[in-house]
């Protein structure tokens, strides 16, 4: 990755809502959703290059979660960040829902240092559409 900007600095993400998040095909598997209950529990996670720097509460029941919350975290050299939707299980792993890339160097071209993105940003394939509201 010679030549890709990098970030080092404080950043602060405010993961705001997300809207049309899907049930996966994995947690289909459970009764409860084949009865036609396709309510998740979603959190967000927030991370740097592989590292997780923040995480949401978990909202109940609801396929467009509204948050507000807000993370910081000092970053060196950092190449990307990583937003990911999980839905939260009783038991076992989460499910994955959904996840997004942003890399810094897109972010740095397109606006000052001091300024503030804000966008939605996509979350799933095609077929899953789901979008979060981040800034």
């Amino acid at each position: 990755m010679s030549g890709a900007m990098k970030f080092s600095g404080y950043l602060k993400v405010r993961i705001g809502e997300a809207v049309g998040l899907q049930p996966t095909r994995w947690s289909l598997r459970h009764s409860l959703f084949r009865k036609g209950h396709q309510l998740l529990d979603p959190y967000v996670t927030v991370s740097v290059d592989q590292v997780r720097v923040g995480q949401t509460s978990t909202k109940q029941k609801t396929n467009k979660p509204t948050y507000n919350e807000e993370f910081s975290a000092t970053v060196t050299d950092g190449h990307q960040i990583e937003l990911s939707v999980f839905h939260d299980t009783p038991i076992g792993y989460d499910d994955f829902v959904a996840n997004c890339t942003l890399h810094f160097q897109d972010l740095l071209r397109s606006a000052a240092p001091s300024d503030t993105f804000e966008g939605w940003v996509s979350t799933g394939p095609e077929e899953r559409p789901g979008e979060l509201l981040w800034e």
